[in-house]
Formats: C-alpha cells, structure tokens, sequence
C-alpha cells in the first residue's frame, strides 16, 4: 500500500512538471517592458507587438487568438506583447494611443501598424507573409509557373537589371506584403506569353477563380509608383466576383457589396464552388458599372452573421441565399428562391437599384415606457434617441451574458444618477446583441461607451479609461464641453 501511495505522489509530481496547454500557450507570447523592449526585440527579425491595457475588453478579447496563433508561429515569427499601463515610456514612444494596437517590428524597428484580421487564421496568414522576402526573386518560366500556381493572388514585376522601376516595385512590396504576395524577375522574356513588352508588372487572379468573363491576368505597365501600383492592385486583384472570406470582408466591404452564400469550397471542391459563381458572374456582368459589387462566399464560414444579422435561418438546403450590405451599413436580403438561371438574382437588383426594396433591420421592439434615468435604445429609436441633434447622448453598447457589463451596471447607474440635473446630457444603452449597431460606432467587445455630442457635428468619441464613475464623469464633462465649443448654445456642466 504504502508502495502504491509513492507511486501516485511520484505521478502527480510528474504532472505538476509539466505546463497546462494554456500555459504553454502563454509563454509563447514574449512579454517585454520599458526596461527590455529594445534589447529583446532586436532579437527577432520578425515580431507582432500587441500593445494593451488589462483592463480593455478588446484586448481580453484579442488574447486567446493572440496566443493561439504565437503558438502556431513559433520559431516562425514572434508574437509579443506589451502592458501600457505599466510600460507607458515604451507606449508613448510608438505612439500608441488606444488597444489594443498592433504594430509589425523587423529587427527592432517599428514598420507599421498591422492592419490584418485580428482572428487566429487571420494573424497565421499575414504573418506568414511577413516572414522571408519582402518579393521572391524568379530566375526561370518554372519559378514563374510554381509562384503564380497558388490559392491567392500573386503580383509579379518584371524589369532591367538595375532599373528604378524595380526599385520602386521592392520598396512597394515592403510596404503591401502584408496584404498580397509578391516576386520579380529581371527576365523580360517571361512576360511575352502575356502580351507583355519591356518592364510591367502582372497581376495573376488565383488559378482556382478562373472564368469566361474576364482575364486571369492582368498587365500593368503605367508610370510605376508605389502609389500607382496600389491602386492598379486595389482597382484588379478581386475582379468580378471575388471569393469573400473573414480575411478579406474587411476590405472588400468597403463599397456597396452583394453576397452569394452557398457550399462553397475551394479547397476540396473547385468545380462546385465555380458552378454558382459563374452564374453570379452572369447577373453581374449585366449589373457592372451601377455602384455595386458583387462576392461568393462560404455560407457556413459566415452562418452567425446570416443568422443575426440578416435573421436567416438554415434547414440545410442547398441553393444559395444573397445579401446587400452598403458601404453605411445597410442591409437587404434576398428572400426568394434562388434559381439556377439566375432571375431571382437579377429580379432581386431590380427591386434594389428601383428603390422597392426594403432595408433588413434587427430590433428589438421600441420600449412603450423609457421614463428611467437610464434610457433604453433600439435599433428603431436609436436616430431619434442618440442622434437628437439638441442632446449630447453618452451610450453603453453591452451585451445580457457579459459578466463585465453586469459588474459595470451599478457604477453606470451611479454615474446617471449624477448626470441627471443636466437636461442637455442623456445617458443611454443598447443591447448590442439583439439591435444592429449604427455605422461609427466600433463594437468589438462588451462593454463599449461613446459619447455622441449634440448636432453630431463630429465623430462619436470612444471611451477607453477605467470602469469608474469619477473617470466616466470626468470623460463626460470634457466631450460636452467640446460640444460647448463646437455649438456654443450651452452653461458649462
């Protein structure tokens, strides 16, 4: 007995040895401070700085994709962060100003904010891109054909030896190679099959979203700047019916955007994933040139949003469902039966471009009663309640099952209390799971707060401080006093 008793104390001993996987995880993220930044970043050629306050949602948020993707990065390229609450000299010296903020740094030096998704997958793919090369050098057709044969886009510029245009096209891909993937060849000859003479740069559409309707390659041979090739990439590199994904939305919802969610994989099913998107590309080649874009997309990839967003709801069929979300923030759904021709499709831009379609609009029903100190808004009162061009409006967005927003209720019930004698200042909230949150207010995390001055004469102001009344009231007083100075029409609180 006393034998099998050691044996389990030896056991548990063993196991104490060795770290939790979150534990693990942890340690991948290196944690440097004002007293060892410098020193341990030169360190790493390649390094992604979070820089965050404990106390931010977002950056609770951010953090286990953060030290997930450090993980699957390691010995690759290291992730790190950087209290600024504690490590303000090092904070002030890279300007950071609100969290979390993430910055790229190559051997120590600062070379840009990373503007990527700030998911695991998102933060493999741009990093990845990070390290190696700024542009791969290509010596031969062979080199040509393995780099260009990829699952994305590739940029390839061809010039002399020596040349300024080459020069220009490397600095270029320093700065873009975050977003796209680049190489360069002082072989001329290898963009003869393309139609292309002299120095130019070519823009290979990935193999994978081939079709009919437009060239897979594109030739750019312009003055070269590096903002002209920005623009020639911006303008060319998702053509007609670009493939959405969580890493793109971003940029592709910049314009007035249609999607078409269907069983899209390019991975295990090409020739499916094209059948539908070719006839999207039909409807919208008839549509080109009216203002709108047009996209396919994973429909399970983006089920959530389907879900709540747009209020669809999914028994597994097969054909394909369509969206409109405009560049403000409004949305139209397609409720039709998609068809195989594509008239439902063409029939439903048809009401959109006429005006007959109705916007989508998640709310929860306008409260009969809203007399508390405390207002209560919804998607549909939210104009009327928060962009009262007469009031300044502060705004909780939270969410029922944040345990944060719950410990924050007392503190901004106080905080209304105190602000009540002021009949210019109305304290407010949303639940932000249940109503679609207007345009200008970024809601990442709960609980978010923003101060909306009177006549919206500028941009709601975020609140990014302590959780406490007295630095609430103080973020309060300083906003309405700016308001004081843009309208002029109101007593000092």
């Amino acid at each position: 007995m006393a034998g099998f008793v050691m044996y389990l104390l030896a056991l548990m001993c063993a196991w104490g040895s060795f770290p939790a996987a979150g534990a693990a995880r942890s340690r991948d993220v290196l944690e440097l401070t004002d007293a060892d930044f410098d020193y341990l970043a030169t360190e790493h050629e390649t390094m992604l700085v979070k820089f965050y306050a404990p106390w931010c949602g977002h950056c609770k948020k951010l953090a286990p994709d953060f030290e997930k993707a450090a993980t699957k990065l390691k010995g690759t390229v290291q992730l790190a962060k950087v209290d600024c609450t504690v490590n303000t000299e090092t904070c002030s010296r890279f300007g950071v100003t609100g969290y979390p903020a993430l910055k790229i740094f190559r051997n120590g030096r600062d070379t840009g904010p990373y503007d990527g998704p700030r998911s695991i997958e998102g933060i493999l793919q741009v990093m990845k891109r990070q390290s190696g090369p700024d542009s791969v050098l290509l010596e031969s057709k062979a080199d040509l054909q393995r780099f260009v044969n990829h699952y994305d886009a590739s940029i390839v510029g061809l010039f002399a030896p020596e040349s300024a245009g080459l020069a220009e096209f490397l600095k270029a891909a320093g700065l873009l190679r975050e977003q796209f993937r680049f190489a360069h060849s002082t072989d001329l000859s290898l963009g003869q099959e393309y139609n292309a003479t002299g120095e130019c740069v070519l823009l290979f559409r990935p193999p994978r979203l081939s079709n009919k309707f437009e060239d897979s390659v594109v030739v750019f041979s312009d003055f070269l700047t590096i903002t002209s090739l920005r623009r020639f990439i911006r303008d060319n590199i998702f053509g007609l019916v670009p493939h959405l994904t969580a890493e793109n939305r971003e940029r592709l919802r910049v314009k007035d955007l249609l999607t078409v969610y269907y069983d899209l994989d390019y991975v295990h099913n090409v020739r499916g994933s094209n059948y539908w998107r070719n006839r999207v590309m039909l409807v919208a080649s008839k549509f080109r040139g009216r203002g709108l874009s047009f996209s396919v997309a994973n429909r399970r990839e983006f089920e959530t949003e389907l879900q709540e967003e747009f209020g669809f709801g999914f028994d597994g069929g097969e054909l394909p469902v369509a969206t409109i979300r405009t560049r403000l923030g409004q949305k139209y759904s397609m409720r039709e039966e998609f068809t195989r021709d594509g008239r439902s499709l063409e029939r439903f831009l048809e009401d959109y471009f006429s005006g007959r379609l109705k916007r989508y609009i998640k709310s929860e029903p306008v409260p009969e009663r809203n007399n508390g100190l405390i207002k209560v808004v919804v998607a549909e009162s939210f104009a009327e309640i928060v962009e009262n061009p007469q009031k300044d409006v502060l705004i909780l967005f939270y969410s029922p099952l944040c345990q944060h927003c719950k410990k924050l209720e007392p503190v901004y019930n106080q905080l209304a209390s105190q602000l009540s004698s002021d009949p210019d200042v109305v304290v407010a909230q949303m639940n932000a799971l249940d109503n679609d949150v207007p345009l200008g207010y970024d809601v990442q995390g709960f609980p978010t707060i923003y101060f909306s001055a009177a006549g919206r004469k500028h941009e709601p102001a975020r609140y990014e401080g302590p959780r406490e009344v007295k630095d609430l009231l103080k973020f309060v007083k300083r906003e309405a006093s700016h308001s004081l100075k843009i309208h002029g029409n109101r007593e000092e609180l």
